[in-house]
């Protein structure tokens, strides 16, 4: 195994990272693009999840409001939008040569597994890409907790938190020009000061379980397997 910083690590993407800018549903170059991203990563030996946000397809507070549907419906039917994403990663990381399982908190049997703990260290061990879909199982629970969640139940030794933007900044860097990128950063800070980078209950968790996080730009090349190799990418937030 290439030396590397960090041998079990935890992927979170948003849906929204699948498509194009400002656009909706699964862009086949994008995810062919973060496919072999993956391929980076894994060809060096460290044992990687995926967890997927549905956001690309439906959103269920959103779609809530416009409707007659209820929360907790959309919510549900966010948990199906990341399995459909788990399953386009699953055949695009496999066309590139990468095994993978998908594994969901939401029983669809017919298409992946249901999520089993000791199943899914046990397919990390025999070198497989396990992707976590439908989140937690749970409506109001986003999929930054469910990122949280898998990897303190995995026991990963980071989590790499892909974004659009490259670390956590002191503002909106989109709203203002004068905000500064944070090479560094406590879990007490983030939730302090309340930035924006996960859920306070993701945040907490990883606390807990001393899983420091990466926040990174996903759109750039060799990101991500500089992270898991422990070079100064982004973001870090851990106990400091």
């Amino acid at each position: 195994m290439a030396e590397v910083k960090y041998r079990r690590a935890l992927l979170k993407i948003s849906g929204e990272g699948l498509c194009s800018s400002a656009s909706f549903g699964i862009d086949g170059g994008e995810l062919n693009r973060i496919a072999r991203e993956i391929k980076l990563v894994t060809d060096l030996g460290v044992q990687l999840c995926v967890v997927i946000g549905g956001g690309n397809i439906i959103r269920g507070a959103k779609i809530a409001r416009q409707s007659s549907i209820e929360e907790v419906t959309g919510h549900y039917m966010g948990m199906l939008a990341t399995v459909i994403n788990a399953l386009a990663i699953q055949d695009t990381l496999e066309s590139l040569g990468v095994t993978t399982r998908v594994q969901s908190a939401v029983a669809v049997d017919r298409v992946c597994e249901k999520f089993i703990r000791r199943r899914a260290i046990r397919h990390l061990e025999k070198g497989r890409v396990v992707i976590f879909a439908g989140g937690t199982g749970n409506p109001f629970v986003t999929t930054d907790t469910g990122g949280a969640l898998r990897s303190s139940e995995i026991s990963a030794d980071v989590l790499l938190k892909a974004t659009k933007v490259d670390g956590v900044y002191t503002s909106d860097p989109a709203e203002d020009p004068t905000a500064k990128r944070i090479e560094s950063l406590t879990y007490n800070e983030v939730i302090d000061r309340r930035l924006a980078v996960m859920d306070v209950s993701a945040v907490d968790l990883c606390q807990r379980n001393g899983i420091p996080i990466v926040v990174f730009d996903l759109k750039v090349p060799g990101n991500m397997r500089a992270a898991v190799e422990g070079k100064a990418v982004g973001t870090i937030i851990h106990n400091g």
